[in-house]
């Protein structure tokens, strides 16, 4: 490859994925046999070998540039980076406008509304968000995709498809509306937690319920008050059930998995523990093959180590104390809220605000219907001398 290049100056060599040849060295693993690298050791030889008027540039890309031997990234070689973020608002508005040329569209479609909800969201993304919509409005034998084919569309992506054929017994229904009804209201009533998009007991995934929350805007980072407000969202489930059921179930245990690692990394990670102060305790070991941590080293005493478990269970256990009154306090609006899980089985944000309000729910929006057949005419229509044929998306 380097050879033609050389002959067909000037030119650039791009190298895709980077990261399948140039992880770090030296693991251990293989030894200096090891395939790999021997072919980074070659491309390394290779690009010191080109002279500052050979005209070939080299250039590479990945997403995992923290696993890449640190030879190829010394001066002469892969010196210069360029980081490109996921996109932002308007970025993704752009996006969108570019993927929707390609498909027949109802006046009620806006791509700045559907920017705004899909967060974090990169270009690939985005166009899977346009092919899936176009995909429910080809099943509904619709003409044109609508707003509603997006949605349908975004919860695909964000929760996962829907498991239609799932038996669930009624009981197992008002346990998981009980559920999904304690991370809304809880969500709702705390005002650092983003807000309430959608709360669903029909089955996504692995999931049997979602409670979906989207943020107003795009943000980089989260303060204190965002965490601890989060975790006890985390918690609202698990309490709902204890408070409206008088049981537990497993239902939760992701819950308790989020809400652990969001007090662990305040303690342990982001310096938010007004006992321990700004330390960091246990350093990630990055893993070569892996290219992630599987190990975390601490260097700490026993002493030290117990003051951190403690802290942490102090931050679970104080939050689980805010959400707990704050269910007790609005027992109306949790039976409210199961009672409209219940009957239409998905509330949108719209329908949220009025149980919060106080108000009767609004019913759901009428799902729109199929255009009608065109009336079937018997007389042979003369074919034309010359047709294209149609294309089925």
């Amino acid at each position: 490859m380097f050879e033609q290049a050389k002959k067909h100056a000037p030119c650039i060599v791009f190298i895709d994925e980077i990261d399948a040849v140039g992880r770090q060295r030296g693991a251990g693993l293989g030894g200096g046999n090891d395939e790999r690298e021997q072919t980074l050791n070659q491309l390394l030889v290779e690009m010191d070998g080109f002279e500052a008027t050979a005209g070939v540039i080299v250039i590479a890309a990945t997403n995992r540039p923290d696993v890449l031997d640190p030879a190829l990234m010394r001066p002469g070689r892969f010196d210069r980076q360029v980081v490109v973020p996921l996109p932002d608002i308007r970025g993704r508005e752009q996006i969108l406008m570019v993927h929707m040329r390609k498909v027949p569209l109802a006046p009620d479609v806006r791509a700045d509304i559907l920017a705004r909800g899909t967060p974090g969201f990169s270009g690939a993304d985005l166009a899977n968000l346009v092919n899936e919509a176009s995909l429910f409005a080809a099943r509904s034998n619709k003409r044109l995709v609508d707003m509603d084919d997006f949605e349908r569309a975004k919860d695909k992506i964000f929760m996962g498809a829907e498991r239609k054929s799932m038996v669930i017994s009624e009981e197992e229904r008002t346990m998981t509306a009980y559920h999904e009804s304690g991370h809304a209201v809880v969500a709702k009533l705390l005002p650092r937690v983003d807000p309430v998009h959608k709360v669903t007991i029909i089955p996504r995934g692995r999931a049997l319920g979602v409670t979906w929350t989207l943020p107003e805007r795009d943000s980089l980072g989260m303060d204190r008050e965002q965490i601890l407000q989060r975790i006890s969202m985390a918690l609202g489930g698990r309490i709902a059930e204890e408070v409206f059921m008088d049981r537990m179930t497993t239902g939760a245990s992701s819950d308790f998995e989020n809400a652990t690692r969001l007090a662990r990394d305040m303690v342990t990670r982001y310096g938010m523990s007004d006992r321990l102060g700004t330390m960091v305790y246990g350093e990630n070991e990055g893993e070569v093959f892996l290219g992630r941590s599987v190990t975390t080293q601490r260097n700490l005493s026993e002493a030290t180590m117990q003051q951190v478990d403690a802290e942490i269970r102090r931050i679970i256990d104080t939050q689980y104390g805010v959400a707990r009154k704050l269910i007790e306090d609005h027992r109306d609006k949790v039976e409210a809220m199961t009672k409209a899980l219940l009957e239409w089985e998905t509330l949108d944000a719209e329908q949220v605000n009025d149980i919060m309000a106080g108000r009767p729910p609004r019913p759901p929006k009428p799902a729109s219907a199929p255009p009608s057949p065109p009336p079937q005419d018997n007389t042979p229509t003369p074919r034309p001398a010359s047709s294209t044929p149609a294309t089925e998306a």
